[in-house]
Formats: structure tokens, C-alpha cells, sequence
């Protein structure tokens, strides 16, 4: 492995491609393996039990796979799996799952997370991701395709943030974001619709049309109980596959405790 820093610590055990390149100072445990590609700047550690993809870029001082920060966690093999082109920056913390929330966590492709931002245990990540700098990810939470999360958001455990979502900086997240929709603030609510991420991700503009109006009536007016606001916009847009998701997504928020979707699966 000629892409090797000679001050690098490497377990025996790992996984290194040939064509990856691992700086100076980084640390790899034992049970790592590392794709194609993948960089390792100076002073990355990799405790232990992760798999990273092709394509990768880690910054200096990331702890890639560390132990959960749980109480019930006692040593247990829990794994870290990453996947492919997502670049890493500098302090970013992303740990290992928990037997009691599946064993692992997962971090999808081409996803960007900004400095010092944190990932809990059992998170699973989706692909094409913008994580901000100082965001933090408690244990249990799912991130959908193409959300976006501002800077310094705190995001409660459990909580899902839905596809094409956008939150807003240091925003208080407690219960799910709705897919589709931008929420701020602390407590966070909905304020409209994130018709910029729609556009980039080529929905048409009826998609768009229809997700206004569904931000009009299940956000905004007061017209009734949601669940009849829902089956009104399911009658009238149901055929269009956003309005679909939306809708799922606030049902199943609504099957949890606290409006988190994710306790419904809590052991």
C-alpha cells in the first residue's frame, strides 16, 4: 500500500484498497475496510467494525465509527457502514449502532457533511445529503434522500427528516419534518414549501402546484381535522407520487408517541 503514511496505525486485520491513500497520523482498528479511492487526511481515526465505500474524502481529526454514547451499549459488535462519494469534513463524529436499535448505523452516497457536524447511533442516512456545520444527529434518526439540515440544528432522537426536506439553522427539531417542506425556528414549524429542491430534483411543475396547495390546506389553514384535510388531497392528487409520500409520511408520524415516526419501531 504505497498511498500509506508511514506514521499511519494500522490493524492487521483491516481492509485497505490499494488505491486509497491514508495521511499522516490516522489510526485504523481492527474490522475496517476501506474502498477504491477512498482519502483519509491527516489524523483520521477509525476505531473499529465500519465499512467505507469508493470514493470517499474524510478530513483531519474525524472519528469514523466510534463507540455509541449509550448507557445500554456494553461492548457489543455494532457496525458503521458508509457508502460511496461522500465527502467528510473535519471533526465530524458519526458512531457505531446499538443492539437495541438494529446494530447499525448507515450512511448512504454523495452526501456532504460540514464540520464538526455528529451522527448517533443507529442513524440511517440516505444519499445526496447537505449536513451543516455543528448539526447534531441523536441516536435512532432517519434522514431521507436530498434533505438539507442548516447549521447548529439539533434533532431529537427517533425524528425523521423526509425526503427534499429543508431545516434551518439552529433549528429544535422534537418531532418528524414533514418531506418536501422547509421548517425553522425553535420550536420548528412548517413554513412552506422547499420548491428549490423540487426544481433540482426535476419534479414537474404540477408536482409543485399540487405540493403548495397541500401546504395550504395541512399546514396553514385551518379548515379541519388532518386526517380529512388528507383524504381530500389524496382524492384530488393522489395519482402524483410527492403528495403520496407526503401523506404516508405525516401517517406514520402520527402512529408515534411523540410525532416521531421512528418510535413506533423503539424495542
Amino acid at each position: 500500500m504505497s498511498n500509506v503514511h508511514p506514521t499511519a496505525i494500522i490493524d492487521a486485520s483491516a481492509i485497505i484498497h490499494d488505491d486509497c491513500e491514508i495521511g499522516p497520523s490516522c489510526c485504523i482498528g481492527p474490522n475496517v475496510t476501506i474502498g477504491e479511492g477512498t482519502v483519509l487526511h491527516n489524523h483520521v481515526t477509525v476505531p473499529s467494525n465500519t465499512t467505507i465505500g469508493c470514493g470517499n474524502k474524510i478530513y483531519p481529526f474525524s472519528v469514523i465509527g466510534g463507540d455509541p454514547q449509550d448507557k445500554k451499549f456494553y461492548g457489543e459488535t455494532t457496525t458503521l457502514e458508509i457508502g460511496d462519494n461522500n465527502e467528510i469534513r473535519e471533526h465530524v463524529t458519526i458512531h457505531r449502532g446499538t443492539e437495541n436499535g438494529g446494530g447499525v448505523t448507515t450512511i448512504g452516497d454523495n452526501n456532504l457533511l460540514m464540520v464538526a457536524s455528529h451522527v448517533a447511533h443507529d442513524c440511517i442516512l440516505g444519499s445526496d445529503l447537505v449536513i451543516a456545520n455543528q448539526v447534531m444527529l441523536a441516536g435512532h434518526i432517519t434522514v431521507e434522500d436530498c434533505a438539507t439540515i442548516g447549521g447548529g440544528a439539533g434533532i431529537n432522537q427517533f425524528a425523521r427528516i423526509g425526503k427534499c426536506a429543508y431545516v434551518g439553522g439552529l433549528a429544535r427539531i422534537t418531532r418528524d419534518v414533514p418531506p418536501f417542506m422547509i421548517v425553522e425556528g425553535t420550536p420548528a414549524e412548517v413554513r412552506a414549501v422547499n420548491i428549490v429542491a423540487m426544481s433540482r430534483r426535476g419534479y414537474t411543475e404540477l408536482h409543485i402546484h399540487a405540493m403548495k396547495e397541500a401546504h395550504k390546506r395541512l399546514f396553514r389553514d385551518n379548515g379541519g381535522a388532518l386526517s380529512q384535510q388528507m383524504d381530500e388531497l389524496l382524492q384530488e392528487f393522489g395519482e402524483l407520487p410527492p403528495i403520496q409520500h407526503l401523506c404516508d409520511a405525516l401517517m406514520a408520524s402520527a402512529a408515534g408517541r411523540h410525532g416521531r415516526s421512528n418510535e413506533k419501531i423503539k424495542q
